[in-house]
């Protein structure tokens, strides 16, 4: 058996950032899950529906690996991305830095993993690599899945081989933190600026606080758009509390990080943002609440609640990312 010696194998709440605090904390950097979201921008949000969907899908966060990518740059990090179309050149990819001492990320398809709760194909889920046998991969993942967890080397290749929505062609990546690299402080206002600035200015009405204004108004027609509502609201609202978003779509993980960043950098623009992000944070678990209720019950009125509940989180948002925004200016202070 190889294994990489001196990993924390510590889950925690979402599937990225699990693997890339893995990967830090074994390269001397011990960074806060909220932190390490925040840091990489990785808040956002997405409605999207289709006519190959089954059911309207809401999203929380950045596009899979963008948050990793985005960190990378605001740290100064190393990283190194391998992807190939080839089962054999994917799997030395990471057993070399296996063997060499250094746990690796991989992007897979949840489906495929032997010890996953949730049966459904998620193509951008994240784990950190430690260790391997004949057999066995060991990985880490996310606390609710378990934290320090093996699956067969069969269905790990499985994963990595997955072709549909957000998967990979074998991705894999490591993180390297260069002695000169900047400190987390002074990533926090170019992080949080860009992350604000993408929320207020999407190219498109299916993002930011106008993807929320969307959702508010389309929520209302969920019982007629699902084809079994006792069966894909609740889906949808344990999806938004439960599936690796650290609850409340990943609001809690960015209150969270501005409560974090408060306490090392004093502006009144981010006091505003995490006053307004504890409230919306709050308002999505309202939402998600009422969404499970209505799949159970089958009262539209509890849609129609819920879509009201949605256009005050777009207008909290909203003027959350406006105070944030101004993080950079030097009126921010005081």
């Amino acid at each position: 058996m190889t294994t990489v010696e001196g990993v924390e194998a510590r889950g925690t709440q979402h599937c990225e950032t699990t693997a890339l605090g893995v990967l830090l904390r074994h390269e001397g950097l011990d960074l806060s899950e909220p932190m390490l979201f925040g840091l990489g921008s990785g808040l956002s949000f997405v409605y999207w529906d289709g006519k190959a969907m089954d059911f309207p899908f809401l999203g929380g966060r950045v596009k899979p690996f963008e948050l990793t990518r985005n960190l990378a740059d605001r740290l100064g990090l190393e990283l190194l991305v391998r992807e190939t179309s080839s089962p054999r050149r994917a799997w030395e990819n990471v057993a070399g830095p296996v063997d060499a001492g250094r746990p690796v990320g991989l992007q897979l398809d949840s489906h495929h993993l032997d010890y996953f709760t949730s049966k459904v194909h998620f193509g951008g889920h994240v784990v950190a690599l430690y260790g391997y046998d004949e057999r066995d991969a060991f990985l880490v993942d996310t606390e609710q899945q378990g934290g320090a967890v093996s699956t067969s080397r069969d269905s790990l290749a499985r994963a990595r081989a997955a072709r549909g929505p957000m998967t990979a062609r074998h991705r894999s990546f490591t993180l390297a933190v260069p002695e000169n690299a900047p400190s987390p402080e002074a990533g926090i206002v170019p992080a949080v600026t860009a992350c604000a600035h993408a929320f207020l200015h999407p190219p498109i009405a299916n993002l930011g606080h106008r993807g929320i204004e969307k959702a508010g108004k389309l929520v209302r027609t969920w019982l007629r758009r699902a084809d079994d509502p006792g069966r894909d609201l609740p889906q949808a609202a344990a999806l938004m509390e439960k599936a690796g978003t650290g609850g409340a779509l990943f609001r809690n993980l960015y209150r969270d990080f501005l409560a974090e960043c408060a306490a090392s950098l004093d502006s009144r623009h981010l006091r505003t943002g995490h006053r307004l992000y504890a409230q919306a944070a709050g308002l999505w678990t309202d939402v998600a609440a009422l969404v499970a209720r209505a799949g159970t019950s089958g009262d539209e009125r509890c849609l129609v609640e819920a879509g009201a509940v949605l256009g005050d989180i777009a207008r909290v948002e909203r003027d959350a990312m406006r105070a944030l925004s101004l993080l950079g200016d030097g009126a921010s202070a005081g």
